[in-house]
């Protein structure tokens, strides 16, 4: 467990031979929590784009420790160092792929290049420092989410009632999340908030997976389906909403799971302060807006069918995009592991990566 006392998930470790990844299937929650083995690229590159791994973080988690479980694999069986360099660029490539719109699955595996490019020795000496890479990738994910926690968790007095959409906590990070982190501080310190969850169709992460970690956490949360978010509004506007990202532009246009702009033009029109969580590792300096970053599209079973029977006809045709833009006009602030950063974004998102990556090279981390 992350945090035994809130009974948070674990969502990914190194099995015991350290060749391969035990991850928790998220494709099967609520009802069956069940852990399943990553040790090839075709394990850890499905189960990326299959879901049973999601959120930015999480997954930029998972192809750092895959790539380094594939290395100390090749190691073991005795290739020479420009071998392994060759694999490690063939891995690189399929698992940077898996997703494009999650900026952190992109960051990871280049961190990993860029230890590896930098690195001498032995097939098991880089296969070593890529595990400590993709550990110290794993660690500071930890410390980020809780950053980010204790950050946004002073804009919260307690009895608050704070609205989320899809998962940004536990199960999409390697810590206590994202957007749900501040939920989860507040908690410790006696501060209870209310979570209401929208479902997030089509997947249903926000029922399936939220509504699940907060209920294990003692957390109070109420689901709602996506389409009634303007009832709740229009009744009981919820005080705040928290929401995560997979990629931040540089001026502040944020690309987060679909139903993400809707629910920021409901809190934008009632008067709700809107916030992203997320760290600076999903902070893309290299976007300029949001229209530069690109946008996933799904299977369009995943909304014919869902998760059983054909619910719309086969032969029509589907729109199904994993992720929308919401500009950042509508955004009252953005947190990362830096604090809380007001517009105009593109002068302090810059600023918060800088400081960001000083720190981590001021550590030795590449």
């Amino acid at each position: 467990m992350t945090d035994p006392a809130l009974s948070i998930p674990e969502t990914i470790r190194w099995a015991p031979r350290g060749t391969s990844a035990i991850i928790l299937d998220q494709t099967l929650l609520p009802g069956v929590f069940e852990e399943k083995e990553l040790s090839t690229l075709d394990d850890f590159v499905e189960a990326i784009y299959s879901l049973r791994v999601r959120g930015a973080p999480l997954i930029g988690i998972t192809a750092a420790i895959g790539l380094a479980a594939l290395a100390r694999q090749s190691a073991a069986e005795g290739v020479s160092p420009d071998e392994l360099r060759a694999r490690f660029a063939g891995w690189a490539d399929r698992l940077a792929d898996a997703r494009p719109t999650a900026v952190n699955l992109v960051w990871a595996v280049r961190r990993l290049r860029a230890r590896l490019e930098a690195a001498t020795g032995a097939a098991g000496e880089l296969a070593t420092l890529l595990a400590a890479e993709a550990d110290a990738i794993h660690a500071e994910d930890r410390r980020m989410c809780r950053a980010i926690g204790e950050h946004a968790a002073r804009l919260l007095r307690g009895g608050e009632a704070v609205i989320t959409h899809c998962n940004a906590g536990a199960l999409a990070t390697g810590g206590i999340g994202t957007a749900l982190a501040p939920v989860y501080v507040a908690a410790e310190s006696g501060r209870r908030v209310r979570v209401f969850a929208d479902e997030t169709r089509p997947l249903l992460q926000g029922s399936r997976l939220t509504a699940w970690e907060l209920s294990r956490a003692g957390i109070e949360v109420t689901i709602l389906a996506d389409n009634m978010a303007g009832s709740l509004f229009a009744s009981t506007p919820p005080d705040i909403a928290f929401v995560g990202s997979d990629r931040i532009a540089a001026n502040g246009d944020v690309a987060n799971k679909i139903g993400t702009y809707p629910l920021a033009v409901l809190a934008h029109r009632h008067g709700v302060p809107f916030y992203v969580l997320a760290p600076t590792s999903t902070v893309d300096l290299g976007t300029p807006t949001g229209a530069d970053i690109p946008i996933e599209h799904r299977d369009p079973d995943e909304v014919r069918r869902g998760f059983g029977p054909l619910l719309a006809p086969e032969e029509a045709r589907v729109y199904s995009p994993a992720f929308d833009v919401t500009p950042h006009d509508l955004v009252a602030g953005i947190v990362t592991e830096r604090g809380i950063h007001r517009p105009p974004y593109i002068d302090s998102l810059a600023a918060a990566v800088a400081e960001a990556e000083a720190d981590r090279h001021s550590r030795g981390v590449q």
